[in-house]
């Protein structure tokens, strides 16, 4: 991503109809009220089928697998689909309206969480591999419930994180971390740093840019 970044408050128009304008701004709320019901719902039905297997272990083990796939999940698509060097120009526009308009205008309040009309069909995509893993390939159907409510928890907070980078002080502990890194993804190395809500995958794959004293 080298496009040069815009201190310009307006949000640059994506496209020239009003409608399909209005679906490339959301507030960060909107992603509460539609993904946190959908997280607690598999929770719920995850802790159902436990009752009626009194095994509890699936609950904690499902939901923190469900948040590692979706930190892997974070990086490989930020990395390898969001900063896709494009090679037509359909791609490049393409690329631009998922993610390189962020990077112009990264202090842009409506367009720092995913829009539903991309995280839903997404979600659906997830959903349904991990029901032919979990029901099909494994046959162990009651780990989908906990597994996939950790995998929306897990979007659902690099969501919020993400706009928190932008807009809150987060000056302490892991917070002020996280916002560093960002940052720094932005305004110095955006080929590096790809993870948001956890630098882990950086560091597993050499993308963490340089050690701490030669930024």
């Amino acid at each position: 991503m080298n496009h040069p970044i815009s201190h310009d408050p307006q949000p640059i128009r994506l496209f020239k109809s009003d409608f399909l304008e209005f679906f490339t701004h959301i507030h960060p709320i909107v992603v509460v009220i539609i993904w946190l019901p959908v997280a607690l719902f598999f929770l719920g039905y995850g802790i159902l089928e436990a009752l009626a297997r009194a095994l509890w272990v699936q609950i904690p083990l499902g939901f923190g697998l469900g948040l590692f796939l979706w930190s892997f999940t974070e990086y490989t698509l930020h990395r390898f689909v969001f900063h896709f060097r494009p090679r037509t120009p359909f791609q490049e526009r393409l690329i631009f309206l998922f993610h390189g308009i962020h990077h112009v205008q990264p202090q842009c309040k409506t367009r720092l969480v995913m829009p539903p009309i991309v995280s839903i069909p997404l979600s659906l995509i997830f959903y349904g591999l991990f029901w032919l893993i979990f029901n099909r390939l494994l046959a162990a159907p009651h780990w989908l419930g906990p597994t996939f409510a950790g995998f929306i928890a897990g979007y659902l907070g690099y969501d919020l994180i993400h706009y928190a980078t932008h807009h809150l002080p987060m000056r302490r502990g892991i917070w002020k971390t996280l916002k560093r890194h960002h940052m720094q993804h932005h305004y110095k190395t955006p080929d590096q740093r790809f993870g948001v809500s956890s630098p882990l995958w950086d560091y597993v794959w050499g993308t963490q840019g340089k050690r701490k004293g030669q930024d």
